[in-house]
């Protein structure tokens, strides 16, 4: 079991990494541009629909087959929980709708909150794997799913720190919340070896629920915050960056 936890702490603090070192792009800006925050945000609505559709619904799809479901059943009930989940959130914080400022607040919640939840699955799909390459089951597919993860989690971090940069936030606090939305990934790596079997039936309705999450944050706040020119060459990039990584890596 330590040689299967180790193994999985491993793994995920790669992924881990490699979404502080998207974070730490905010670095290379040195003032907020009010003229590129709707790039910056169209550029996070495209990685967060890209990663919705490659890293999390086509995966919920393939993996129901395993447990006797019907196909289309934990995609369209888990987008439907991670959207109403995420509405609800936003319903519980009225206060963050009084002045225009917090509503910039208010957008940075729930975009850390959505790309966090959907960490969680990707951190338990690296952790099952080098959890099995610790027993000696295909240890370069556990590297190269890591690898995978990893490099994809690159844009992710920058899509959170990027736009707290452009809405005025410090570089050090635009980093630490791109960074942290990947902590959840060694946390939840380390839990799935020691509640593996449970979580393997979960994983069809965690990956779509994070779906969900992610899809609603992009219509309800990206969207229409970067409709503009600057903000469909961002969406466009973002979506095509995600893509290629997904589907060239995954």
């Amino acid at each position: 079991m330590l040689r299967a936890l180790g193994y999985a702490a491993l793994g995920t603090l790669f992924t881990f990494l490699m979404t502080a070192l998207g974070a730490a792009t905010v670095f290379l800006f040195h003032g907020a541009r009010r003229r590129s925050q709707e790039t910056m945000l169209g550029f996070a609505a495209g990685v967060m629909t890209a990663a919705s559709v490659w890293s999390l619904l086509l995966p919920a799809i393939e993996q129901a087959a395993q447990w006797a479901l019907p196909k289309w059943l934990p995609a369209a009930a888990g987008v439907a929980a991670g959207a109403a989940f995420l509405a609800a959130l936003d319903a519980l914080t009225p206060h963050l709708r009084r002045q225009s400022l917090d509503a910039a607040h208010r957008r940075n919640a729930l975009l850390f909150t959505a790309i966090t939840l959907h960490n969680i699955p990707e951190g338990m799909a690296v952790g099952l794997a080098f959890a099995l390459a610790a027993d000696g089951e295909g240890l370069a597919g556990a590297v190269a799913l890591a690898l995978g993860i990893g490099v994809q989690n690159f844009p992710e971090g920058a899509a959170i720190s990027l736009p707290l940069r452009e809405q005025g936030a410090s570089p050090r606090r635009a980093f630490l919340g791109g960074t942290l939305s990947g902590a959840v990934e060694p946390v939840f790596g380390v839990l799935v070896v020691l509640a593996a079997a449970g979580f393997h039936a979960l994983m069809p309705w965690l990956l779509s629920f994070a779906a969900g999450a992610m899809l609603y944050v992009v219509i309800v706040e990206l969207v229409p915050q970067s409709n503009t020119r600057g903000g469909v060459c961002g969406y466009l990039a973002g979506f095509l960056v995600m893509m290629v990584l997904d589907v060239a890596l995954g």
